[in-house]
């Protein structure tokens, strides 16, 4: 998934919480939010006074789309989202972002099935076997 396409897909997805989000879908649209709030904080000054309307208006654009991919890349993971209650406590946003960056499991879990998209010119598929116990000799 390129950057265009995860920004695409996370403002197509404005309010979905339902289904799952892929590493690369998450980690762009985040990068989109953290350049576009410091490249309009550069452009305002970065005013210490608050934020600028322009910021403003840019956060509340990406607010639900980002909390609806945070939530959908918990679900990837097979988590609920009641995990973003971690922030509550200290520490936790470390905590929230190491399952950020875990792999999300390959086949169907509880949140439904895997994203799709090419890795590398491979389609992301699940092996057909999981239901077959190893045999061994």
């Amino acid at each position: 998934m390129t950057f265009a396409e995860s920004i695409t897909t996370c403002f197509s997805k404005y309010a979905t919480f339902t289904g799952r989000a892929a590493r690369p879908e998450y980690w762009w649209f985040a990068l989109f939010t953290f350049a576009g709030s410091f490249a309009l904080s550069a452009f305002a000054g970065f005013d210490t006074e608050g934020i600028s309307p322009p910021e403003a208006i840019f956060t509340l654009a990406t607010l639900l789309p980002g909390l609806a991919v945070t939530v959908r890349r918990l679900h990837d993971t097979n988590r609920s989202a009641w995990y973003l209650f971690i922030l509550l406590i200290p520490f936790g946003v470390f905590v929230l972002l190491w399952m950020f960056t875990n792999a999300g499991s390959p086949s169907p879990n509880t949140y439904g099935e895997p994203p799709d998209f090419p890795i590398d010119g491979f389609e992301a598929t699940a092996p057909s076997n999981l239901d077959d116990p190893p045999q061994f000799r």
